[in-house]
């Protein structure tokens, strides 16, 4: 399975409202009018990059990524230049089969390959299927934070942290 990125126009919104009211993304990016708003909204936020995640050059998902802002001070002192990461996979046909993890790891490759130190994410503690996804792709369980959005369990990855590739040397 080829998974591939670009960034997000406006002309993807109409499939992000769609996906956002599937109930596998509902279940955990919650209300889809509200979501639906911030992620518009996003689109003006020099802090936010926001993608389309392809599988097979077809739109598959959505992955936002961020500068650490004082929305995120609960994550406590990161390297600096450390990005954050969220994302949904579209279509409940996509999940269950192993893209989550290789699409992490595939996106934390790139934005290391540009510098960045560190990845970081926040999954909801009862979200085991997002948890065990991050595992499988390089995250390491950090520790329980409080959000704005509630409690969360701060994940982190290092360069050194990536699965190696079959074809990569050990």
């Amino acid at each position: 399975m080829i998974i591939g990125f670009r960034l997000m126009t406006e002309g993807d919104l109409p499939a992000i409202r769609d996906w956002l009211r599937q109930a596998h993304v509902r279940e955990w990016w919650g209300d889809p009018d509200e979501q639906y708003a911030l992620i518009d909204g996003d689109r003006a936020e020099p802090a936010m990059d926001q993608y389309i995640m392809l599988m097979q050059d077809e739109p598959a998902g959505y992955l936002q990524c961020y500068a650490l802002t004082q929305w995120n001070e609960g994550f406590g002192p990161q390297p600096e230049g450390t990005r954050g990461i969220d994302l949904f996979i579209a279509g409940q046909d996509h999940v269950g089969r192993g893209h989550g993890p290789r699409a992490i790891s595939a996106f934390c490759d790139l934005m290391f390959q540009r510098g960045v130190p560190r990845v970081v994410t926040d999954p909801a503690p009862a979200n085991a299927r997002a948890i065990r996804a991050y595992e499988k792709a390089g995250f390491r369980r950090e520790r329980l934070i409080e959000t704005p959005d509630g409690p969360a369990l701060l994940m982190s990855c290092d360069p050194a942290d990536l699965p190696r590739r079959p074809s990569e040397p050990s």
